[in-house]
């Protein structure tokens, strides 16, 4: 019972996460790989298997960049 009455009292507040805490290209670093990676996932009717290649290179770029 008396953890019913605490509930109410709890607050969250929740906050974004810090920059980098994703691999997200902030600066535009990457564009050019993640250019063809949507591009080859349109031609491949967005079959994300057929564009492995292209996600990797992306990636490699964010992990060369931090």
């Amino acid at each position: 019972m008396s953890t019913a009455m605490n509930f109410g009292s709890k607050s969250f507040t929740p906050r974004p996460p810090d920059k980098g805490a994703f691999p997200l290209d902030h600066f535009g670093e990457c564009s050019a790989f993640k250019e063809r990676f949507m591009e080859c996932l349109r031609h491949s009717g967005y079959e994300s298997a057929a564009c492995r290649q292209s996600a990797m290179g992306y990636l490699q770029c964010r992990m060369d960049r931090r």
